[in-house]
């Protein structure tokens, strides 16, 4: 029996990420989100700047007006110097920092993402803790068939205490 984890969990981890360039990703543009990469990539080389570690995905749902959920998915790379006089669709930011995430290290298949997502959900819902609906995917490292994330979803800053009636 393998007993390698191929999800382990951690709460209350942070992620700080320096130099950020993001770019939200439309609805009719969720096929081509490679394509959509790419162009970030050459943007940057563009403006005469260099990537600084891996692709992050944010993603977070939204109910819109009709009462129905919409997803938001944004492309974030940290870049090795601030960007100055950004083009849109594009949006610097010095610092992102998100504190008191639930954090997941997942290495299986990448295929098998979701179940980091759901495992953090059971975390959460097993030990009391309220997510905020968001999270970040931090896309570590990929080799031969297997892949290395770590996920990150902040706790909800209200606090969420059960009382005996």
């Amino acid at each position: 029996m393998n007993t390698t984890e191929k999800i382990v969990i951690r709460e209350n981890k942070t992620l700080k990420l320096n130099n950020v360039l993001i770019r939200e990703i439309n609805e009719n543009e969720f096929m081509d989100i490679n394509k959509v990469a790419y162009m970030m990539e050459s943007y940057i080389k563009s403006k005469g700047n260099a990537i600084v570690g891996p692709m992050i995905n944010y993603t977070s749902a939204i109910l819109n007006e009709n009462g129905q959920a919409k997803i938001i998915l944004k492309l974030i790379l940290q870049l090795k110097t601030p960007l100055h006089n950004v083009d849109a669709p594009y949006e610097f930011k010095n610092q992102i920092k998100v504190s008191n995430c639930l954090f997941a290290r997942f290495m299986e298949k990448e295929e098998n993402l979701q179940f980091a997502y759901s495992k953090l959900q059971l975390h959460a819902f097993e030990n009391n803790i309220k997510l905020k609906g968001d999270s970040y995917t931090v896309f570590v490292d990929k080799k031969y068939n297997k892949m290395v994330a770590d996920v990150f979803m902040e706790v909800s800053k209200e606090d969420i205490s059960f009382e005996a009636v």
